[in-house]
């Protein structure tokens, strides 16, 4: 097997797995979770747009939402707690999280040498990340369509490094990379699954 698709889940997965199996025979519910994803991520959402030293706590936060994403998921399947709800809800929540993080960034960046650009920048970068993982979540993990990964790291962890990107003092051009680089890169995963779903409907029997 490549080392592309050998080491599965992921390693945040496996790692989320651990942290939240104590709390499997409690009254803490997958959508409780969700819940506590959804408040650390919009707050780290505001801290960005505040800038300054308060991005920092920002970038905390914001990987502490990013786990606590893939902790509810974990949680639901220990516990046989799984709904349709909590799916929708949990969508909904990673997305609403990603494009209030790059407009708070596109907010905190708005003395720079662009100006009031970088909250478009931010607008396009977050509603592109959100489709993506919208959709990918909506298909689920459909085979048929390739997911880059590698050594047990999946294309989305490319977000954890915006904590250290932030503490580095490199988001401007983080925010500029991506507010070209996620709707591109959202484009190819459009048309992904749609040449998948036309190979799945030409395979299917005629009558």
């Amino acid at each position: 097997m490549s080392l592309l698709h050998d080491i599965d889940p992921p390693w945040d997965q496996r790692l989320a797995r651990r942290l939240i199996r104590p709390f499997a025979g409690t009254r803490l519910s997958p959508n409780h979770v969700t819940s506590i994803s959804l408040a650390s991520g919009l707050a780290a959402a505001v801290f960005y747009g505040m800038g300054g030293i308060w991005a920092h706590l920002g970038a905390v936060l914001f990987v502490f939402s990013v786990l606590a994403d893939h902790a509810d998921g974990e949680l639901a399947r220990m516990s046989q707690r799984t709904s349709r709800f909590g799916h929708y809800y949990d969508v909904i929540a990673g997305g609403g999280v990603y494009i209030c993080l790059f407009i708070g960034i596109g907010i905190g960046l708005r003395d720079g040498s662009l100006g009031t650009w970088t909250i478009v920048m931010g607008i396009a970068a977050g509603i592109a990340i959100g489709l993506i993982f919208g959709v990918r979540l909506d298909h689920g993990r459909d085979e048929s369509v390739p997911q880059p990964s590698f050594a047990g790291f999946e294309i989305e962890d490319v977000l954890y490094l915006i904590a250290p990107i932030t503490w580095f003092g490199l988001l401007f051009p983080f925010l500029v990379l991506t507010s070209i680089g996620a709707p591109i890169f959202l484009v190819w995963q459009l048309w992904q699954f749609r040449k998948a779903n036309v190979s799945k409907t030409a395979a299917l029997p005629k009558t």
